[in-house]
């Protein structure tokens, strides 16, 4: 797994290493809150949850990847748009067999909360870091 190291601010303003560990704690306990699930229920969704998220990031690896360069002809450029159409598919396809074996573990709205949840915490995530992070605009 590629861990990008990032740094961020705490609420003292001091700069901090990005912690995956912390990020998962996080983003367990925000979608544990938020979708109200009990301890029964975490114990069982999770260990799949992360199964799917382990999956998830081979594949946005692939993805990240995959046109690194752009292919010197017009074939290329093709099979290059193709390749990746087939990888979207194949990232929507492990969300929905995942989100099956969701749905059998617990009632649909959980599952819609906890979907709703994960989303929320990765939205807020994204906003706090471009807030600590600010970069200069490209160069002309």
């Amino acid at each position: 797994m590629l861990v990008h190291c990032v740094m961020a601010q705490d609420a003292k303003g001091q700069q901090q290493k990005f912690s995956p560990e912390k990020f998962e704690a996080d983003l367990q306990a925000f979608i544990t809150k938020e979708a109200n699930l009990t301890k029964q229920e975490s114990a069982k969704f999770f260990p799949v949850y992360r199964e799917m998220q382990s999956k998830q990031r081979q594949l946005f690896e692939k993805q990240r990847n995959h046109n690194r360069v752009k292919p010197a002809d017009e074939q290329g450029c093709k099979k290059a748009i193709m390749d990746g159409d087939a990888l979207d598919i194949e990232i929507k396809q492990l969300q929905q067999k995942y989100h099956k074996r969701f749905l059998e573990m617990m009632p649909a709205s959980k599952v819609y909360d906890i979907l709703k949840a994960e989303e929320r915490f990765h939205r807020r995530m994204m906003r706090n870091w471009g807030r600590n992070n600010r970069m200069a605009p490209p160069q002309k």
